[in-house]
């Protein structure tokens, strides 16, 4: 008491403007430690501490620090932390206004989502437009975009787009493109097929990729075919890297033709000699044996009244009790029974059943713009294994709120059913695969790898525990063994459930 009426009494001797002691400045930094670090890069993981700035929204230092006074401290107690995960293709970004918390994303670990793929740029005539809505109102999580052939096909050509653009109409889509680029798209997407993507022509498609490469960006494309015709698809994708003298990336890579299972090898083979002749090709993947689209896409001719075709499919691509159908606007009665269970009630053979169903649904998209959705199973574990083993693989989720567990559960999926129970890639491995390989595949810097002056976008997870949880009849449950999830800097899940922190950024691609 003496010494502090002695500091007080000795203050007042001196002028006001002296007597102003400056307090500290105040620590906006958080300080992880005991953590198990796996930085990205695929190498072993280490013991360690990382701390972030909330203020600059960057890992300020990662190894054995010291606490600052001030700062919050987090005792990860050996869980894993490893940097957010990136879903290089994702269309979680067609519901924002409802599901702007993404509980589904979060609950993977995944920081970064990448719209504008297969060649849509779903809600969003441009990116701009995109960047505008995301800005009045943002995400929990950050967001990148590709400008989308198939929209600005669409708005090109309008309806007349059953046919190869001519020299005009290809300008005409190169300047929204060049106007993509100039807003921060990643690069050019397609979706091969898909209307009104799947009546272009390569030459069409390399006049655009040219422009996107010009801006420095890449080429990513859902392929012309998944089925018979896929080798031909890949060689297509190959070309247009090498005339379009840009990096191409092969969206959610599969062998949907059945009698092409275990010919993963072959196809490796060819995408690792193109990368020898100096195309920079990579690809991403699901972990799921069921992929998701419509009834299209059975029928590339689209030819609703071909027999052979649909034959064909039964044969080759997913038999009728696994063609399940999600969604079917012209007759809702039909949604969540499978092709078998259609022609059962219906009292029509298979093949019947499925050209009728496919028929009706494409005069009701054109009378009202809604389109079906299925899911069918036409992939294997073996083929998904051997593909997530190429070290020019990432993982993808190709997911949105709902329809197909991949949407909710893809990222745990891998590090728990192919990684802890099979054995397919270690956790440093799958980690590297989640994020340092998909920034680099996308180009996307500053993401993606714990290191000092990137993003501070963290996932902290029990790799003992971490599991999907979301099934074909409840594609919404959200995986765990997820604990905590920062996006940049900023705390977005935690003990389960989103934060409701919308610190999610636009994220533009790399210079």
């Amino acid at each position: 008491m003496q010494v502090r009426t002695y500091l007080v009494i000795l203050c007042c001797l001196w002028p006001l403007s002296a007597c102003v002691v400056e307090s500290p400045e105040p620590v906006s930094s958080t300080l992880i430690t005991n953590a198990v670090i796996f930085d990205g890069s695929g190498d072993d993981p280490y013991e360690g501490s990382v701390r972030f700035d909330a203020t600059t929204q960057r890992i300020v230092a990662v190894g054995n620090l010291e606490i600052i006074p001030g700062e919050i401290v987090i005792d990860a107690k050996g869980l894993a932390l490893a940097p957010g995960f990136i879903d290089s293709h994702s269309h979680h970004d067609d519901d924002l206004e409802e599901y702007p918390h993404m509980p589904g994303v979060l609950s993977q670990g995944i920081t970064t989502i990448v719209r504008g793929v297969d060649g849509s740029g779903g809600n969003y005539a441009t990116v701009a437009e995109f960047q505008a809505a995301f800005a009045a109102q943002p995400a929990a999580v950050n967001v990148a975009s590709f400008s989308a052939h198939n929209s600005i096909r669409q708005h090109v050509m309008g309806d007349d787009n059953r046919r190869h653009a001519s020299d005009v109409e290809i300008a005409a889509m190169a300047a929204l493109v060049e106007a993509d680029m100039q807003a921060g798209a990643l690069g050019l997407s397609t979706g091969l097929e898909y209307e009104p993507g799947i009546f272009s022509a390569t030459e069409e498609v390399i006049a655009l990729a040219r422009v996107a490469a010009a801006g420095g960006g890449r080429y990513v494309s859902h392929l012309r075919d998944e089925d018979d015709r896929f080798i031909d698809a890949v060689n297509e994708i190959i070309r247009i890297g090498e005339e379009a003298d840009i990096p191409v990336h092969v969206s959610h890579i599969k062998i949907v033709d059945r009698l092409a299972w275990g010919t993963t090898g072959d196809v490796i083979d060819l995408l690792d000699a193109a990368r020898t002749d100096g195309v920079e090709v990579s690809a991403d993947i699901y972990p799921y044996e069921r992929w998701a689209s419509n009834l299209a896409v059975l029928f590339p001719d689209r030819d609703y009244s071909s027999v052979e075709t649909a034959e064909y499919t039964f044969a080759r691509t997913a038999a009728a009790e696994d063609i399940l159908l999600i969604s079917y606007p012209a007759n809702p009665a039909f949604e969540g029974m499978t092709i078998a269970e259609v022609a059962g009630i219906t009292e029509r053979d298979e093949v019947a059943t499925l050209l009728e169903l496919s028929q009706a649904a494409e005069d009701h998209r054109r009378a009202t713009g809604e389109d079906t959705g299925i899911i069918a199973k036409s992939m294997n574990n073996d083929d998904i294994a051997a593909f997530l083993r190429w070290p020019y693989i990432n993982i993808c989720s190709d997911g949105w709120h709902g329809g197909h567990p991949r949407g909710y559960g893809s990222f745990p999926r891998v590090l728990g059913f192919f990684g802890r129970e099979l054995g397919v890639l270690t956790v440093p491995e799958a980690i590297f695969r989640m994020t340092a390989r998909a920034a680099d595949s996308m180009g996307i810097s500053d993401r993606g790898r714990i290191t000092a002056g990137y993003y501070a976008d963290l996932v902290l997870f029990n790799p003992d525990t971490v599991i999907d949880r979301a099934t074909m009849k409840e594609p919404m449950a959200m995986s765990s063994g997820i604990e905590r999830v920062w996006v940049n800097g900023v705390l977005a899940f935690d003990d389960g459930a989103p934060t409701d922190a919308f610190a999610g950024q636009v994220v533009r691609r790399s210079e």
